[in-house]
């Protein structure tokens, strides 16, 4: 946000000063480049980091009563700071930032019923111009932020109110009293155990070394790669291949195997509904602090990682590579032929590995519900790296 601040004073968010005064930003203003780096960088790491934020407040299970409410302030904080990311990416206005805009925001005319609206909406008119830009800065340097600060407040107060963090223990599985149910403990109390020690030093003293290390890691990426610049946005000529940003690489991936319903709408709609569904399913125990629930979980969750980073590529790869790929059923209709069987036949897939590793390891609902998500994460991930790193020139794919 600092950064952002410094950038407002020589940024013109118009299309025809906007790339111009990047360029004088970093060539003509006293550590320019730098200040631009350092915002770009920091920009891309907190997509991550917010993301291994709730990766580890999945895995210890801190979504138990009563603290289902902050897991759903941090997906809105995730999906806050996608999207902040996201506005930002225009206000370059080189080629890469106009044409990821111009894909991504083509990606919505797929929704059902209000697609177009929806579109137009997004870009203030027709096509990716001067309202989108506007709009975009907007977002980016005033109505984002403040969501983020308001809901940051909220998320933290509702940690206060819940007894403060979820205290890390031991799996104790093998023990007669691994598992405490919902029902027979105090509310507030789930998942806390042990003897509380003064935030400072003990918390503050840590977090300032971790904020440090990570300034210093900043810095010095943003001393060696500098933020990326293209050529000035023209819409005339369309780079090839043209892509989403990164964080949408993965959606863009699933459009070459799906039917831009199932894989814009359908398919994200259902991912987050199960987000936000996590809190309020019914589970064997509440293991709040125990990370992947018991030993047993880890290792299952270490053979549905394996498996979706070993099936998924080979998938892919079938699905672009196979002789009569994607014309077995060309006589019936797209949305049903590249979209409802695929995703049926997916779909049936995922219940029967949930099925055969559950009673191959009599895995309890906890660590199933951990198993499900880490196969859809891994999955959802290398389609990300394959949409980055390997498709080529239209979007074929290169290995």
């Amino acid at each position: 946000m600092f950064t952002g601040l410094l950038l407002r004073f020589q940024y013109e968010p118009f299309p025809g000063m906007a790339y111009d005064s990047v360029l004088y930003i970093q060539n003509e203003v006293f550590f320019g480049q730098m200040v631009r780096n350092i915002h770009h960088w920091s920009g891309m790491l907190l997509v991550i980091i917010v993301f291994m934020h709730l990766l580890r407040t999945f895995f210890t299970e801190a979504f138990h009563s009563p603290r289902h409410i902050n897991w759903l302030l941090g997906v809105a904080l995730l999906f806050t700071v996608i999207f902040s990311n996201f506005t930002g990416y225009l206000l370059p206005w080189d080629q890469l930032a106009y044409w990821a805009i111009t894909v991504s925001t083509s990606m919505l005319q797929y929704f059902p019923v209000a697609g177009d609206q929806l579109m137009y909406f997004m870009r203030g008119g027709d096509e990716v111009g001067q309202a989108t830009l506007l709009t975009f800065y907007n977002f980016h340097t005033g109505i984002l932020p403040l969501t983020m600060i308001l809901l940051m407040v909220y998320h933290f107060w509702k940690v206060r109110k819940a007894g403060g963090v979820v205290i890390p223990r031991e799996d104790r599985s093998n023990q007669p009293v691994a598992h405490h149910h919902l029902e027979e403990m105090p509310k507030g109390q789930k998942g806390q155990a042990g003897n509380y020690v003064p935030t400072i030093p003990h918390l503050i003293g840590r977090e300032l070394v971790v904020a440090l290390v990570l300034i210093a890691f900043i810095m010095l990426l943003s001393i060696i790669l500098n933020a990326p610049l293209l050529e000035k946005a023209n819409p005339a000529f369309s780079p090839n291949p043209a892509k989403a940003p990164w964080y949408f690489a993965g959606i863009q991936e699933l459009i070459m195997h799906f039917h831009p319903l199932f894989a814009v709408f359908i398919i994200p709609f259902l991912l987050v509904a199960g987000l936000v569904f996590i809190p309020y399913s019914r589970y064997d125990s509440d293991n709040s602090g125990t990370w992947f629930s018991s030993s047993k979980g880890k290792k299952i969750s270490v053979i549905s990682a394996i498996t979706a980073f070993i099936i998924t590529p080979l998938a892919v790869v079938a699905d672009e590579y196979l002789p009569g790929s994607g014309t077995l059923l060309a006589g019936i209709q797209p949305v049903i032929s590249n979209g409802l069987i695929p995703f049926l036949v997916v779909g049936l897939a995922g219940f029967g590995y949930y099925y055969f590793i559950r009673k191959k390891f009599k895995a309890s609902k906890n660590e199933m519900t951990q198993a499900i998500f880490v196969l859809l994460t891994v999955s959802f991930i290398v389609l990300t790296l394959i949409g980055i790193w390997f498709r080529g020139e239209g979007m074929a794919l290169e290995i």
